[in-house]
């Protein structure tokens, strides 16, 4: 992120260096039109989008968009005769102006068609990073807000103020300017997407409502809208629709990079979706298939979470009620994917004679291990349920248990 922020700002040095001198030395005569100022701008916001695309940023169908319609732009502007300056004062401050103007185009490209979630995290200390403060970037905000309360009608101002919300964390400010913007351009996609995202992040996260009919509208207007893809796949997977959200999921790989970072996270996903929809498909209860197994819910404490690293090994396991503690069944799992549904059976067993389903009681547990080591040490963390009927469901296992010392055998 940071080497895109430099090479942006040395092609607006760049753009600023053709441009602007040649104006500060003429003087009076035939003087240069608006046609070499909208070229500079307009090549500028191209090789941002380039960069975009190179870096994995911009999906290859949002790169094309966002061309397509900044070349139109050009060819509506280049080519209109305009007036010759007529002294060293109007040079001066048309070059002034063009000074201003060319990054804050830039910054404006970038809000429009820019990986923005790489800002949101941290917003003013990333801004700060790159020269410029949280507030003199809200106080850009700001004039765009005051612009548009002039100028209401206008779709991508309404847009851009959305995103720079969004950026900003002002999640329902964002939310009400994409409203305004989606009234006026119903039929962009994107906008419906980046809608209905800042109106779950406004509400807690939640995809539920409103939201779901945003991405279904923005699907319906393009079917492999990627955000909307990524949104639909997210909502199915909250209401536990695994194999709805490997649907949505699954299709945004023809649309990103082969080696990008996000096609990474969606496979982790799609894994992730599957595992747990294989976990789901059990046999109804009472069946001879069902009593030989068990089903719940691993979470971790909220005081002993900072404490679990993503790599850290988690082994979930059922032991005999009574007798022997050797583990009748045992699954592993990573800090990462807590909380983590699981399924016990005999196909975990750790030895042909010492069955789950040999037993009509059991203890289920759960620890998290730093070392990997399937003996238990100090410093692990593990959480035990209390005893629960072979073939039940819903057991949940909290881990809120921190070991002192080696567990006796």
């Amino acid at each position: 992120m940071t080497a895109f922020v430099v090479l942006g700002a040395l092609l607006v040095a760049v753009a600023l260096l053709f441009v602007v001198p040649p104006l500060l030395r003429r003087g009076s005569g035939p003087g240069t039109t608006r046609d070499a100022v909208n070229v500079a701008v307009y090549r500028d916001q191209l090789r941002e989008l380039d960069a975009d695309l190179r870096a994995g940023t911009l999906a290859p169908d949002q790169h094309e968009r966002a061309r397509a319609e900044i070349e139109a732009r050009m060819l509506a502007d280049v080519g209109k005769e305009a007036a010759p300056v007529k002294s060293p004062r109007g040079s001066r401050a048309a070059a002034v102006v063009l000074g201003l103007a060319v990054p804050v185009c830039a910054l404006a490209v970038y809000l429009a068609v820019g990986n923005l979630g790489a800002l949101a995290p941290d917003a003013g200390g990333t801004m700060a990073q790159h020269g410029m403060s949280e507030q003199q970037f809200e106080a850009l905000v700001e004039r765009l807000a005051a612009r548009l309360r002039d100028n209401p009608d206008d779709a991508e101002g309404w847009m851009m103020l959305g995103r720079s919300y969004a950026v900003l964390e002002r999640f329902s400010e964002s939310a009400e300017a994409y409203a305004k913007a989606a009234t006026r351009a119903p039929g962009n996609a994107q906008l419906l997407a980046d809608y209905a995202d800042a109106l779950a992040m406004a509400r807690g996260r939640r995809l539920q409502g409103e939201p779901e009919r945003l991405i279904a509208r923005a699907l319906a207007i393009d079917p492999l809208n990627v955000k909307a893809l990524l949104l639909a796949g997210t909502a199915a997977f909250n209401r536990t629709d695994y194999s709805g959200a490997v649907r949505y999921w699954e299709r945004i790989l023809d649309a990103v990079p082969g080696e990008s970072e996000m096609t990474q996270t969606i496979r982790a996903s799609i894994a992730e979706a599957r595992a747990l929809g294989a976990g789901r498909q059990a046999a109804a209860p009472g069946t001879k298939a069902d009593r030989g197994r068990v089903r719940g819910v691993v979470k971790i404490a909220p005081e002993l979470a900072a404490k679990v690293g993503p790599g850290d090994t988690v082994f979930i396991f059922a032991r005999a009620e009574q007798g022997p503690r050797m583990p009748l069944a045992i699954l592993r799992k990573q800090g990462r994917d807590l909380p983590a549904e699981f399924t016990l059976d005999d196909s975990m067993a750790m030895s042909p004679a010492a069955k789950l389903s040999d037993h009509p009681r059991v203890v289920i547990g759960a620890r998290v291990s730093k070392s990997a080591n399937a003996t238990p040490q100090p410093g692990d963390l593990q959480g035990l349920s209390a005893p629960v009927t072979v073939g039940a469901r819903g057991v949940n296992v909290t881990i809120d248990t921190e070991l002192r010392e080696p567990a006796r055998k």
